[in-house]
């Protein structure tokens, strides 16, 4: 048996990890559904149970339940105690699921692949006709932003971020202009505008649907200090207006991004800053051999980020145009000086401090 094992082929040792990557590809569908259903926060909360008593704590289908039950045994997620006919889900297992454990609840990012999902079809004919497919086509797409948006940025935003930006704690205390590029529905800035009530908060973004849901959100919160405006980036004509320019994930998918941060460098006042985060990846492929999301980021790409921008008539630059090219395009833009910085507890992005001479 041992001889055996020792001479597998390289085909067998191949094909065997492809049914891995299938397994897993349906376990992320399957972890999408559990955090969407709550039924990994349910589980965290509650003893050894049966699917019918996890299903009743969820309010959910008890055959809907024990199917994803069963996903999640033979996937070595959830416990399955066969005497008792119980299943039960492993703290350190919570640790990564569950809405107690943002910002490093991976069931948010897990979304990402089902709502993908969704446009393979119009992908596979953008492979044919080289054409993008349109923001319209992805449903969900603002709100699972908002959830990782959240996590991402607005969890890490005064610990972590901001202080990036030497003195910038300092001057958002006393007041200053900023604009939030590309905001979705607002989440960073509405926490801004909370945090530094002195300061003045703008976002704007292309879709109408997310700015209304910040707007909504300005008001349910009773903000001053903060507001949201539709609009073309690219289009943006503020003269030495703002004191600090944030670019949350954002400038990659842009259809004209080199406008867009000609525009920006414009739009900041001197010794203003910009504080761009975008996606932690090198501009040439092999130099992403051993990225430990790489292929996950460029499928984003592929179908996403990559697709949006030609849609609009853009570049298609991508989520991993890659830290030489945007070094370049700053430079290009205007930014004479530029640091990139990255945090520990976030392998996804990078950030970029660009500042106004």
């Amino acid at each position: 048996m041992a001889l055996e094992l020792l001479e597998r082929s390289p085909a067998d040792v191949f094909s065997e990890r492809v049914m891995q990557i299938v397994n897993d590809g349906a376990l992320a569908l399957m972890i999408s559904i559990g955090h969407r259903t709550g039924l990994f926060d349910v589980m965290a909360a509650m003893p050894p149970a049966s699917a019918t008593g996890i299903a009743e704590a969820a309010h959910l289908s008890e055959r809907y339940v024990r199917e994803w039950l069963g996903a999640m045994v033979t996937g070595d997620i959830v416990r399955y105690d066969p005497p008792s006919n119980t299943y039960s889900l492993p703290a350190e297992h919570a640790d990564s699921l569950t809405r107690a454990a943002s910002p490093n609840n991976m069931a948010v990012t897990a979304q990402w692949l089902p709502l993908l999902g969704g446009v393979e079809n119009a992908i596979v004919e953008a492979f044919v006709h080289g054409r993008g497919v349109p923001y319209s086509a992805y449903p969900r797409f603002h709100d699972v932003m908002a959830e990782e948006s959240q996590q991402t940025v607005v969890a890490g935003l005064f610990d972590h971020i901001l202080p990036l930006v030497p003195g910038i704690e300092a001057r958002l205390e006393a007041g200053i202009e900023v604009l939030d590029v590309a905001c979705g529905s607002g989440r960073a800035m509405i926490a801004m505008a909370r945090q530094y009530p002195a300061s003045r908060f703008t976002g704007i973004d292309f879709s109408a649907e997310a700015v209304s849901a910040g707007n909504a959100d300005v008001a349910r919160r009773r903000l001053p200090n903060v507001r949201f405006v539709q609009g073309d980036v690219a289009e943006l004509d503020q003269a030495q207006a703002y004191d600090l320019v944030t670019a949350f994930d954002a400038i990659h998918d842009q259809a004209r991004p080199a406008e867009v941060l000609a525009r920006i460098r414009a739009a900041l006042r001197p010794g203003g800053t910009l504080l761009m985060q975008d996606i932690a990846g090198h501009t040439r492929v092999e130099d992403n051999r051993d990225h430990p999301l790489g292929p996950f980021l460029y499928t984003i790409s592929c179908l996403h980020c990559m697709s949006v921008s030609l849609a609009a008539g853009g570049p298609g630059l991508g989520a991993m145009w890659g830290r030489e090219q945007a070094l370049e395009m700053l430079a290009a833009a205007g930014f004479e000086r530029v640091s990139v910085e990255s945090l520990p507890h976030d392998p996804i992005n990078y950030y970029y401090v660009a500042d106004a001479q």
